[in-house]
């Protein structure tokens, strides 16, 4: 095991990284962190498994930034990603660790985007990809990306990756690397087939497990609401007005009701948009850049959005409906409480759904504390325990929470 850091200053990087880490408002290592960048540092390939929300995009970020080359106009750095939503909020992030260091360059490669604008990208010679599998798979065929001299290569939320089907792709992008090639893998879950990559592609890897507990484990308190689907739209806003939201999610399991339910807060004056498959890639990322900029309050969106959505200071997660994996919901409500502060998860149920609840109950290991709604939109703990609302939640971030 890693020797636990104070602080990233004991790393000895470049100061512009310590530089852009400072405006960031990082300063203390997470334990992924912690435990994930100095193996990464020495050229050791690394297996980690570790919860959404912990300071994984640093982890492998920062040891990208500090081994890059100047000399070398080749791509470098390689990170692999499930989703177009994930790729661009890593490319992204990689900017700002970056931003003091321009002669590095950064580019996302992924399906949506016109392939045209990213060849042009590519001319400029990056030296680091963050690319979604058949998108790369694509450049790789047309001989617009070389990986010839990857020095590193990431897979992130390598499980869902996995698990959607990309392993052939995956295999094909790794093999195409130097066979020297350091690899890591992040997951949230340690699978078979993660573990056949693992075997396959790493060379006495170090393994890490950071748990989903103590401070790693995100704040988030979770709700359930009995309410037949004609009285949700109401106790929604009810909801966002009486708790005073600032920055909301709501999930739905279909695009269309994800589309009335927008058009229906929009009539209300709500400040929302929304997020499904159907929306054009360049519209998505609008939306997603408005959220972050915080130029409105809510954001609707089906399962498209659970994963790669990485906005701190998201207050409550509503699932309209339950989603139909269990999975799923740890995904949706992973989306609040995140960089250790506190967060509330909502979810509406009707009397069909206890089992379903049970389930969700035993899976999670989580208190799901039964509310009701007053005339007054105020929830009410049906057990006679106090509801944690927003403005707790803000008082505790402001006094107790790290950004």
């Amino acid at each position: 095991m890693a020797q636990a850091l104070n602080g990233f200053e004991e790393l000895e990087l470049r100061p512009e990284l310590m530089k852009a880490l400072s405006v960031m408002g990082f300063s203390q290592a997470t334990p992924i962190q912690e435990r994930a960048i100095p193996p990464l540092l020495e050229g050791r390939d690394v297996i980690a498994k570790a919860p959404t929300g912990t300071g994984k995009t640093c982890s492998f970020g920062i040891p990208l930034l500090e081994c890059f080359r100047p000399d070398c106009h080749d791509i470098q750095g390689l990170v692999i990603c499930p989703t177009r939503e994930l790729c661009i909020q890593i490319a992204d992030d990689l900017k700002q660790l970056a931003v003091f260091l321009p002669e590095i360059h950064i580019v996302a490669l992924y399906g949506g985007q016109s392939i045209n604008r990213q060849i042009t990208a590519l001319k400029k010679e990056p030296h680091i990809i963050v690319a979604t599998p058949g998108r790369l798979l694509d450049h790789m065929n047309r001989g617009t990306v070389w990986l010839g001299n990857v020095y590193t290569a990431v897979l992130d939320e390598a499980d869902e990756m996995l698990k959607m089907g990309f392993i052939r792709d995956v295999r094909k992008i790794l093999n195409a690397t130097p066979s020297d090639t350091q690899v890591a893998l992040f997951s949230a879950t340690i699978s078979r087939e993660v573990m056949d990559v693992a075997w396959e592609y790493q060379h006495d890897a170090v393994e890490i497990t950071v748990e989903a507990q103590g401070e790693d484990r995100p704040h988030i308190v979770q709700y359930a609401l009995q309410a037949e689907m004609s009285d949700r739209l109401e106790l929604v806003c009810k909801l966002v007005e009486s708790l005073e939201l600032t920055r909301a999610m709501i999930f739905c399991n279909r695009k269309s009701t994800v589309q009335w339910l927008t058009k229906q807060l929009q009539k209300r004056a709500c400040s929302v948009d929304c997020l499904h498959g159907d929306i054009p890639q360049a519209q998505r990322n609008r939306v997603m850049e408005g959220f972050r900029k915080g130029k409105f309050a809510i954001l609707v969106a089906t399962d498209v959005a659970a994963r790669g959505i990485d906005v701190d200071d998201v207050e409550a997660v509503f699932n309209y409906d339950i989603p139909d994996e269990n999975e799923y919901y740890l995904h949706r409500i992973g989306r609040t409480g995140r960089a250790k502060r506190h967060g509330m998860a909502i979810t509406f149920t009707t009397d069909m759904d206890q089992f379903r609840m049970r389930d969700i109950r035993k899976y999670t290991r989580s208190d799901i504390i039964d509310i009701t709604v007053d005339e007054s939109g105020q929830p009410v703990c049906a057990d006679g325990t106090p509801f944690i609302g927003a403005a707790e939640q803000r008082e505790e971030n402001e006094h107790g929470g790290i950004a």
